[in-house]
């Protein structure tokens, strides 16, 4: 494939934004390749600028459930946009995308809606430090909660790619107050709540983690973060920026039978578009401005588009449960073939699948935790990318992401990427 086009852009943007690009990730560095600029995309299939075509398995890191420019969703836009995009008041769609999602998630009393991923995590965290008194918070390693200060201590994504896992710019001041666990390991959970006793805000973690590659909390580690935060009163908040309405209508808390206190929300539930959310019990979100004294605020928070666009896929999936029975029946078809290739091909790589989240780990050693994504071999990671992106199958160039199924993903689709992952780990031998 020639990405003529792509790679003009590409010189254009480097001297007007840095790297070239608005998010890292999307630079393709990492994997040595050369950076794609999209044109437009349908179904499972997104087409560059230069008329190349290849299967998508970003999906717009998640939010496309139901594949690109489905008609469903763009279908009425049009008249959302002609009646304006944007007032700075309350409308009626926020009250109805705040019931869906309330309705849908496990104990999710109440909801802010916010404009990012990020903002989602660092208001949450901000809300449960004013409902508590304290300033301490627990995350994991490998567990991303977008780029926020107190949250920007050694995560996955991006910053793992770039070999910056505790960035510059980042005060010392803030960080102190961050305390970094393990992953699946519950024993080192207890071990810094002992040390810190009555200083813990929250625990915040991914239940699924999508940010080191594809990795499940274990059901019992679960359990035990949410017994421990019961008996020392912190509160318990799970990011399913990417698991949200995604493996679960109700997400991981659905999937796994465990309540948390706190659950963020991102692209997903505006369908693509700029969107995040939090919410949790409601003596915790009562704290919350202008009901409590933790403020958070937002000009463009509920802005109409997404909550359209949000209120017309929640309410497409509520309606049709089966649309996770299809997706998880695809993701296991996928990793059940990619597996009978790796034991084909001798191949002692891991492959983990959480619903519609598939990872291949470039590793001998099973995979729990942080430690063990970092065995990887990064360099077959880049051959094995390398090979799919020259033959039209996209995913992520990083090592430390997952790809994403959508149900406009066909059996056709799926049996040819496999016959390209064939190809692609055969050359690696």
């Amino acid at each position: 494939m020639k990405h003529t086009s792509s790679l003009a852009l590409f010189h254009e943007a480097c001297v007007l934004m840095p790297g070239g690009v608005n998010s890292p990730v999307r630079s393709f560095s990492s994997a040595h390749a050369d950076c794609l600029f999209a044109d437009h995309a349908y179904g499972s299939h997104i087409v560059d600028v230069d008329g190349n075509t290849y299967l998508d398995y970003i999906g717009s890191w998640g939010p496309m459930i139901l594949g690109h420019a489905h008609p469903l969703l763009s279908r009425h836009l049009e008249e959302v946009i002609q009646k304006g995009i944007s007032f700075g008041l309350c409308t009626a769609q926020e009250v109805e995308l705040a019931r869906l999602i309330t309705d849908a998630y496990p104990g999710l009393a109440m909801v802010r809606m916010v404009n990012s991923g990020t903002e989602a995590t660092m208001s949450a965290i901000r809300a449960a430090r004013g409902f508590t008194g304290r300033d301490k918070i627990i995350k994991f390693e490998g567990c991303y909660h977008g780029h926020s200060d107190g949250l920007l201590v050694k995560s996955g994504s991006g910053a793992l790619t770039f070999a910056t896992p505790t960035s510059p710019g980042v005060p010392a001041d803030v960080v102190k107050h961050t305390l970094v666990c393990s992953y699946n390991d519950l024993e080192n959970v207890e071990a810094v709540i002992k040390a810190n006793e009555q200083e813990i805000a929250a625990v915040i973690l991914e239940p699924i983690a999508g940010n080191m590659g594809v990795v499940k909390a274990e059901p019992q580690f679960l359990q035990g973060l949410r017994r421990l935060c019961d008996v020392h009163g912190i509160v318990l908040i799970f990011d399913e920026v990417i698991s949200g309405f995604r493996v679960r209508y109700g997400g991981a808390a659905e999937l796994y039978g465990i309540v948390p206190d706190m659950a963020c929300f991102g692209k997903i539930i505006g369908a693509g578009l700029p969107v995040g959310a939090y919410g949790g019990r409601a003596d915790i979100m009562q704290s919350v401005s202008p009901s409590g004294p933790v403020y958070q605020a937002g000009t463009l928070s509920g802005n109409p588009l997404a909550m359209h666009l949000g209120c017309r896929l929640l309410r497409y999936l509520k309606e049709h449960p089966e649309t996770y029975t299809e997706l998880e029946e695809k993701g296991a078809y996928l990793k059940e073939g990619m597996q009978t290739i790796l034991q084909e091909l001798k191949l002692p790589y891991q492959l983990h699948q959480a619903v519609s989240l598939l990872t291949l780990f470039f590793t001998r050693q099973s995979v729990h935790s942080f430690a063990d994504v970092q065995t990887c071999d990064g360099t077959l990671f880049e051959r094995y990318f390398r090979y799919l992106y020259d033959h039209g199958i996209l995913i992520a160039p990083s090592p430390y992401e997952a790809m994403f199924l959508s149900t406009a993903h066909t059996y056709e689709e799926l049996d040819h990427t496999l016959q390209i992952m064939r190809e692609a780990l055969k050359q690696l031998i």
